[in-house]
């Protein structure tokens, strides 16, 4: 490879290199993806959205559970919530980390 071709790959790389915040976005959203309490939610807020009573009951959790959770993927934008009256309804907030956690799923039940 001559000299020319060693400094457009090297340019090409940093180029490719992410800045520190984006890496941690990316390793907080892997890291809420790796919590098998936070997977539940998601997955059950991918249809609907509920409440935090509703998701304690459906998954049978605790309200404080739950809550602790949300809050959580609620900081990582990956749910967000609307409040009618006194009840808070939580539901999915980005259908890209939805479509990554149903593949990743397919491919775990894949046979």
């Amino acid at each position: 490879m001559d000299e020319k071709s060693q400094n457009t790959e090297v340019h090409n790389n940093k180029e490719k290199q992410l800045d520190e915040e984006t890496l941690f976005v990316v390793s907080q959203t892997f890291k809420a993806l790796s919590d098998p309490t936070r997977i539940r939610i998601l997955n059950l807020l991918c249809t609907d959205e509920h409440s935090v009573n509703d998701i304690a009951e459906i998954l049978d959790l605790g309200q404080s559970t739950v809550s602790h959770q949300l809050r959580f993927l609620k900081n990582l934008r990956l749910v967000k919530y609307r409040r009618e009256g006194t009840t808070i309804y939580y539901s999915k907030d980005d259908d890209h980390i939805m479509n990554l956690l149903m593949q990743a799923i397919e491919h775990a039940t894949h046979n």
